[in-house]
């Protein structure tokens, strides 16, 4: 191949920007810091932030280091000068630089690389040229022109883009940064200050934006961010571990991943309740009990306090005590702060007795005086420590004591419902469920202030309960948050009605609500059957739209008893793994065992949800209560009326099934002995 085609120009490219991020790398490794730390505490920190540094560094082999070019027509932000070039700018998941300093790829998130993702014919955004390469594993293999500014040239879609979209996929979830669309780019970059709603069906990459909206945050923000911290909530761990990888690929480290059951894991979770109380405990009333049930604790004082110091007495009276309980309560600020204020509040009474009689204490005095035996004693007395869980464990136990504080707020007989059937002897016997531990949660919070942190990311949000989302909420108090679902997909029995509700609980109201409807993932044939469920579980919702040229592979396939049911089921499975590609069997949780010993006799290995896929593991059985979240190149879904039997009611059985409908990127079997649902029938 000559020298000066194309193609090879941008593979030398590509190569020595391999080396310079090398060098880099080199770089970093080769610091002696021993002459530039004071002490040993200094050189932990600056030796752990060089070792961050060398993973940001590291070049993944099968990972394009750049995936586009710009041809500016002009530098960026400048006046075009007669007859002088724009510059040209590599586009890619991290800035790479030669030993000069000058760049060699510009990071994706860089404001000049952002008409990369916003460019068009109608808004060249001062683009001559947009370049889009195409990758074989880590090889460039081919590119594809787009001259914005000439308007001669068509627009055209871009075959590179749809076959990075279609590419088949075998392991954790990649990142989607060579295929940003314009209306996800612009929640990519939204800033900082405000909290973003992303409303999105199935395929519409909503989890990937939230996910490169975290990266650019990181990249806009990085100091302030650094000192509060990130997170991102997904629904299960298997979730957090399809998604693990998205970050580290675009060099953030740091993001923290958790459930919402990690964030409130003070007690062990081992009971569970029935939906009907499962939903009340869940409730937002519920933090009106607790906080009353918080307050009440407090006992107003019946006595004066008396402060013995050497051969003098120092009396405060009893309604001046009830004055400074009054005022702390009236500040309404949490119960430990101000339980921790009141012993300084009554020895500042006692130094103004003292300085009257012309003594002269200073704070080391006023400190000794809220340490006096007869401080204490008072403060224990009018305001006595609050363990959360016993609290809980008191409310949900004592049938008194719960009508005292949630009377006129839940009726005698939402009372009952969420009350424990059968006593239990102590707060160590209890079998705690996930709601239990939530109200602890939030009882812990009026105890002492929840931290917060800079940003965090929840995904898959429809399905929390209100007190759920106050949960999350605390933890972003000061921060904002990326708020990620699709309402059609609410599969829990509290699964929000609306965004304004659900934000409102999160503490976020102000948050701007976006909506995705253009489907890159799901195949249209796909995603036109699995809308005939929309009317039923989310009316008025809009219906993806896919983009894909690519219709897919569909198919339903009736069999006349179970037997041949479990049959085709492997065959179907056996038929997908001749492609290219992951599978994913996705069956009603109750049927997951009988079709895991099918498949192990046919000789079929297969994996649980959260292990890795590799190239010779492809297949993984998957329980319908798991899929939400993953997706695999194909899937075949067994007897789809089960999975609507496996929930509670109908609704959330349809929306369940909304999931599995909708988990495959290139293909999906249905099969059926069993009457499919009346609403998927023609």
């Amino acid at each position: 191949m000559p020298s000066d085609d194309p193609l090879s120009r941008e593979r030398a490219h590509l190569a020595h920007s391999r080396a310079a991020l090398r060098s880099m790398r080199e770089d970093v490794q080769s610091l002696d810091i021993r002459d530039v730390t004071a002490n040993w505490v200094n050189a932990e920190v600056l030796t752990r932030q060089i070792d961050e540094r060398i993973k940001a560094l590291a070049d993944l082999s099968h990972t394009p280091l750049f995936f586009g070019r710009l041809d500016y027509l002009r530098a960026p932000g400048a006046e075009q000068a007669e007859g002088a070039e724009g510059e040209r700018f590599y586009i890619g998941r991290r800035h790479v630089h030669d030993a000069g300093g000058d760049p060699m790829v510009i990071d994706w998130r860089a404001p000049v690389s952002q008409p990369f993702y916003r460019a068009s014919k109608k808004t060249p955004m001062d683009i001559a040229l947009r370049r889009r390469f195409g990758y074989t594993g880590g090889d460039l293999t081919a590119y594809e022109d787009e001259h914005l500014s000439d308007p001669a040239e068509a627009a055209a879609t871009s075959k590179l883009l749809q076959r990075e979209i279609e590419r088949p996929r075998v392991g954790p979830m990649r990142d989607i940064v060579a295929t940003i669309q314009p209306e996800q780019d612009e929640i990519v970059r939204s800033g900082l200050g405000g909290t973003v709603c992303v409303q999105g069906g199935p395929g519409t990459g909503k989890t990937a934006v939230g996910l490169h909206r975290v990266a650019y945050l990181l990249y806009a923000h990085r100091d302030r961010l650094a000192r509060t911290g990130t997170l991102v909530i997904g629904p299960n761990a298997s979730f957090l571990h399809y998604i693990e990888q998205v970050l580290p690929a675009l060099g953030e480290l740091e993001v923290k991943q958790a459930t919402v059951a990690d964030l409130v894991a003070h007690v062990e979770v081992r009971g569970t309740d029935e939906a009907a109380t499962a939903v009340l405990k869940g409730d937002a009333r519920m933090a009106e009990v607790l906080r009353r049930a918080v307050r009440a604790h407090v006992t107003p004082p019946t006595e004066q306090v008396v402060v013995v110091r050497g051969s003098r007495r120092w009396r405060v009276p009893e309604y001046e005590l009830t004055a400074i309980v009054q005022e702390l309560l009236d500040r309404d600020i949490r119960y430990g702060a101000a339980r921790e204020a009141l012993p300084q509040r009554i020895a500042h009474a006692v130094l103004v007795r003292m300085e009257r009689s012309g003594e002269a204490p200073d704070d080391r005095v006023q400190d000794a005086v809220a340490r006096n035996p007869a401080v204490k004693a008072a403060v224990k007395a009018i305001w006595p420590p609050v363990d959360p869980a016993k609290l809980v464990f008191r409310l949900l136990s004592d049938a008194g004591f719960l009508a005292l504080h949630a009377a006129g707020v839940l009726t005698e007989d939402e009372q009952e419902t969420i009350r424990w059937a059968k006593p239990v002897r102590s707060v160590k016997s209890v079998e705690w469920a996930a709601a239990d531990a939530v109200l602890i949660d939030e009882a812990t919070d009026l105890v002492q202030r929840t931290h917060s942190l800079g940003h965090v990311v929840l995904d898959e949000a429809q399905d929390l309960s209100p007190m759920q989302y106050r949960a999350v909420g605390r933890r972003c108090t000061t921060g904002s948050a990326t708020v990620l679902g699709d309402l059609a997909q609410g599969t829990t029995p509290w699964a929000t009605r609306s965004w304004e509700e659900a934000l409102a609980h999160l503490g976020k109201s102000e948050a701007v609500v976006e909506e995705l409807t253009a489907g890159f993932r799901v195949p249209t044939d796909v995603i036109t059957y699995a809308s005939r469920l929309l009317p039923h579980i989310a009316p008025g919702l809009a219906p993806v739209a896919s983009v894909r040229e690519n219709p897919g592979f569909f198919e339903v396939r009736r069999t006349a008893a179970e037997t041949d049911a479990t049959a085709e089921v492997v065959t179907a499975c056996e038929e997908l793994l001749a492609h290219e590609g992951s599978v994913g069997l996705i069956a009603a949780d109750g049927r997951v065992p009988s079709l895991s010993e099918a498949l192990t006799k046919a000789g079929l290995p297969h994996l649980a949800p959260g292990e890795e896929t590799t190239a010779a593991a492809r297949l993984t059985l998957v329980p319908a209560s798991l899929a939400k979240g993953l997706e695999y190149d194909y899937v075949v879904l067994d007897e789809p009326q089960a999975v609507v039997d496996g929930e509670p009611d109908e609704r959330t059985g349809l929306r369940r099934l909304y999931v599995t409908l909708t988990r495959a990127v290139s293909g999906l079997i249905v099969t059926h002995a069993n009457a499919l649902p009346p609403q998927l029938r023609d």
